[in-house]
């Protein structure tokens, strides 16, 4: 069973920069696509970056793509998120997911984190 947490969330000023980690127990991360969610005051969550497999190939969804950068870490039991230029609109409980599978996907996740907190503001 595998287990998530997140963690390095907190208060930034808009354009700066954060980095969110997950950390992984109860089995190996690498044979896991990850996915990274956040969820809005008022709004649903949606998923915005996702590392497949076995691997470090990355898809990325709509106002993060350039700024935002999901990685594994050097150990196969955390992953990365860097978070740059953040915005007001950024703020929001960010999760991480995992599904046993190859590609990287934002559907039916198996296992999620229980969130941590990023709040943009001046």
């Amino acid at each position: 069973q595998l287990q998530l947490v997140e963690s390095g969330g907190g208060l930034v000023q808009p354009g700066g920069s954060l980095t969110l980690s997950c950390s992984a127990s109860g089995s190996i991360l690498d044979y896991y696509a990850v996915a990274w969610f956040r969820q809005a005051p008022g709004k649903e969550r949606e998923g915005f970056a996702c590392i497949a497999a076995h691997g470090d190939r990355t898809n990325y969804v709509g106002s993060v793509k350039g700024r935002f950068t999901a990685s594994r870490g050097n150990t196969s039991d955390i992953m990365y998120l860097q978070m740059n230029n953040l915005k007001p609109e950024d703020t929001a409980v960010y999760y991480c997911s995992a599904r046993a599978s190859t590609e990287c996907v934002f559907d039916d996740m198996d296992y999620w984190g229980a969130g941590t907190l990023v709040t943009v503001s001046s």
